[in-house]
């Protein structure tokens, strides 16, 4: 017998391996310890297979030794059985013919006498994922199903579950769902139940989609005999399984209430568990047994309430966060419950950011008539916070609260000190909410407007709150002084304003403060409507071209248009629909609760469950079919290619407005001093046509605000007829790119005739209806009654690319069209040409 071959001395760390050279004189050291007996074997095999695993870790190719080392796997070494495991299943993911050397090895250990060691070869063996091996794993996983031990059966079942996976066909032949069934109801290892629970309900979730059987057999897994069955064994589970036992019993419909006492006496003293996890499950099983009960469901809150404060203040942050965000579900549910107990939710000075600003939101909810004064104290105390976000929190959460008709009176007084302090971010927070407050409570004004008229615009630097106050010099123009001459200098610094948002609002602030003082704010409106419509932002240029036209109009109907009657804003719009917050409910105890948005937004469409259409672009179904594109998959998870109806439209390009409208240009220069002229005087008649030729009327506007536009006579040539190439190809790596780049140029809602919405049945019928069109589709997806295309054409011997995102909702007849082009000046026609043709969809 070969003696151990003396230690190299040239690497002796296998933390720095030397690459091939080391892999070199790996190869042939290995042999020469492969059966040997010798004593200190077993420690050079160690050291070797560590520098192997070391070499490989770092990317060095190390397969040559693939034979070497499964030679050296013939050991009782648990560890060296471990490293060669490590070994086998690295380099047979991506080189299957060597994993067929590994079988008989991984076979024989699957046979050994150590339990260990029979587990760790069986989940190896499974976890080589080689799809022309699948008939090596049957008879091994029969054989482990059935060992004496449980650490191999509890490898065996997680092992059925990675063959469904490799070749599901397979797996339902060989009958290991019954195998599973039975050791679920039957071993005595509850480690092993849980792991046949949670295989089996992944298992018949996927098979049910095709299988009515496999959907009978998921419904067994929530039958009153296995639900008791687990309920009973439940203090038995590790954590982990407790959790799955729970989760599945929160879907178990009681027979009656009886029943669902039972049950919520058993699961009692699981409240008062350590771990957080066990607490949320319970307490999910609580809520969703007793939601027909509306008593019983109050009672649960109080019961739940102490269990989940303790779990609040003792723990992580991480776990404080946590179940402050199912706390936070629950409060929005029924605030009043939490009332009396929001001095839980004041910040500690050691807790981090974000778990202090959930527990503002939290003072937020739970603030009423009783507790209101001593919250929005604490919450004052936080505005002076060395945390600049949350001081800025803080702020705003006392707005919220005085949004809430809470103590309105100490609140106001409370905001305007925050704007008396000498801190910026504080005193654009504030004046923020007091602008939300004004709209909410005119009544306050007086006091309010006292305090903003202090205020310098020179000083206020953020958009929103600059924004505030300009809405503020507008609306109260006439109770403030300099608000014209304030509008006018900030008129005069247009170029160097970068935001729209203040841009817009000094639009409508302007023409506000014309209506009440017009000699004064003339020159100052003037300015602003020829700025505007020069102005790169569409949004900005289309209100002064609204603006400009009203006035063209007549002034009477532009002040009830833009200056009318003030009231007060009762509500204000939520961020989230009440749908929204119920799912988000539904799926308590999940992540779904902490990113406050349910599982769909966020997760795979593949781990998501049912939902009523695709989400992603790279879940749609590739229709190579009917138009000329490879069927290739796109990239998932983008973000631009959400389904939602409610997506921003992007940016447009700042080079041209896309206006259709014949509007006056302007050269950079400031309007010229005019005569003032009472308001009175200024009621013309209105002109001829809007978009025609300007009226006698139209330029004396012109020469009152001092625009000084020479308007032309002749109208636009209509643009040629729009051509699309019938051949165009597009691949879908190039489709995703130029949907993430190219912003939005039209966004518009097309109605379908009911013969076309019939003809929907088969998505297909539309694909080639567009087609014939020379519109190709690049992909779909989606079910009645929401479906969702991707098309893309080109323009007739050009490189020219239009993009198209449709949402066809078959309930309304009605589609949702975004258009993306390369050229966006021909957006519009090809916009006509695609409603055309949709327009036809359906007609014979």
């Amino acid at each position: 017998m070969a003696p151990p071959p003396p230690q190299s001395n040239r690497s002796p760390s296998p933390s720095q391996p030397s690459g091939k050279s080391e892999v070199s004189d790996l190869k042939c050291q290995l042999p020469q310890l492969a059966g040997s007996r010798a004593p200190g074997a077993d420690d050079c095999k160690r050291d070797l297979f560590k520098k192997v695993i070391s070499n490989m870790t770092i990317g060095i190719d190390v397969s040559s030794l693939f034979g070497e080392m499964v030679m050296c796997s013939a050991t009782s070494d648990i560890v060296l059985k471990k490293m060669c495991y490590l070994y086998v299943g690295n380099y047979a993911k991506v080189n299957p013919d060597l994993a067929l050397l590994t079988i008989n090895f991984l076979q024989k250990d699957c046979k050994d006498e150590d339990p260990m060691i029979r587990g760790l070869a069986l989940r190896s063996l499974c976890s080589l994922r080689v799809a022309n091996l699948v008939e090596y794993l049957v008879g091994p996983l029969g054989t482990g199903l059935k060992d004496s031990n449980s650490y191999v059966r509890m490898v065996a079942v997680i092992g059925v579950l990675k063959l469904y996976h490799i070749s599901a066909s397979t797996c339902i032949d060989a009958d290991f769902p019954a195998t599973l069934k039975h050791l679920m109801l039957n071993d005595t290892d509850t480690q092993v139940i849980a792991n046949c629970l949670s295989a089996l309900q992944e298992i018949w979730t996927l098979e049910s989609a095709t299988s009515e059987e496999a959907a009978r057999e998921r419904e067994t897994l929530i039958s009153k005999p296995v639900v008791y069955y687990l309920l009973n064994r439940i203090k038995e589970f590790s954590e982990w399984a407790q959790c799955l036992v729970l989760e599945l019993v929160a879907k178990y419909i009681p027979s009656d209430n009886s029943e669902i006492f039972d049950i919520m006496n058993l699961l009692e003293d699981r409240l008062q568990h350590a771990n957080g996890a066990v607490v949320l499950a319970t307490v999910k099983v609580f809520l969703q047994l007793t939601l027909s009960m509306a008593d019983v469901h109050q009672q649960v809150y109080e019961r739940i309430k102490a269990p989940l404060l303790t779990q609040v203040s003792s723990g992580s942050p991480e776990q404080s966060y946590a179940v402050l965000s199912h706390l936070h579900l629950l409060v929005m549910r029924a605030p009043y419950i939490f009332s009396s107990d929001y001095k839980h939710f004041y910040c500690q000075y050691n807790e981090p950011s974000y778990v202090k600003k959930l527990k503002l939101e939290m003072l937020t909810a739970v603030a009423n008539e009783s507790n209101t004064y001593e919250i929005v104290t604490e919450l004052c105390e936080y505005a002076a916070n060395v945390d600049i976000p949350i001081a800025r929190e803080s702020i705003r959460a006392v707005g919220k609260i005085a949004l809430q008709q809470y103590d309105v009176n100490a609140i106001v007084d409370r905001l305007l000190q925050f704007l008396e302090m000498e801190k910026d971010y504080v005193t654009a927070e504030a004046l923020v909410l007091v602008k939300d407050l004004l709209r909410k409570y005119p009544q306050w004004s007086q006091d309010c407007i006292a305090v903003v008229g202090n205020i310098s615009s020179k000083n206020v630097q953020e958009p929103k709150a600059k924004a505030a106050l300009i809405w503020m010099l507008g609306e109260y123009s006439q109770d403030m002084h300099d608000a014209p001459y304030v509008l006018e200098s900030l008129v005069e610094n247009w170029e160097e304003e970068h935001s729209a948002e203040v841009r817009l609002h000094l639009l409508t602030a302007v023409m506000k403060c014309f209506f009440k003082r017009p000699p004064e704010t003339q020159k100052a409106l003037g300015a602003a409507l020829a700025a505007g419509l020069a102005d790169f932002h569409q949004d900005v240029h289309d209100r002064a071209l609204f603006y400009y036209r009203l006035l063209q109009y007549k002034v009477s109907v532009a002040e009830s248009v833009v200056n009318p009657p003030k009231q007060a804003v009762s509500v204000f719009a939520d961020t989230q629909s009440s749908e929204i917050k119920d799912r988000i409910f539904d799926e308590f105890n999940s992540l779904s609760v902490v990113y406050q948005k349910p599982s769909y937004m966020f997760t795979d469409k593949e781990h998501r469950g049912t939902f009523e259409f695709s989400d992603e672009l790279g879940n749609l179904s590739i229709s190579a079919e009917d138009s000329a594109v490879p069927a290739q998959r796109v990239e998932a998870n983008d973000k631009d290619l959400l389904l939602s109806t409610t997506e921003k439209d992007e940016g447009r390009d700042p080079g041209s407005n896309g206006s259709v409208y014949d509007a006056p240009s302007y050269n950079g220069s400031s309007a010229p001093s005019t005569t003032t002229q009472p308001l009175a005087d200024l009621a013309f008649p209105p002109s001829s046509s809007v978009t025609g030729q300007a009226s006698a009327s139209s330029l004396v506007i012109d020469d009152l605000l001092g625009l000084d536009f020479s308007v032309g006579t002749a109208t636009t040539p209509p643009p040629p007829p729009l051509s699309l190439n019938p051949k165009a190809v597009l691949d879908p790596g190039t489709f995703q790119q130029k949907w993430r780049q190219l912003p939005i140029s039209l966004s518009e809602e097309y109605s379908i005739s009911p013969q076309g919405i019939a003809s929907l049945t088969s998505p297909h019928a539309l694909l080639r209806h567009m087609q014939s069109h020379s519109i190709h589709c690049i992909a779909s997806g989606g079910q009645s009654p929401n479906f969702k295309f991707f098309f893309f054409a080109q323009k007739a011997e050009e490189a020219s690319m239009y993009l198209v995102e449709c949402i066809i909702n078959t309930a309304s007849a009605k589609s949702q069209i975004k258009i993306k082009a390369d050229d966006q000046s021909s957006s519009q026609a090809f916009s006509t040409l695609f409603q055309s043709a949709l327009s036809k969809f359906g007609l014979p």
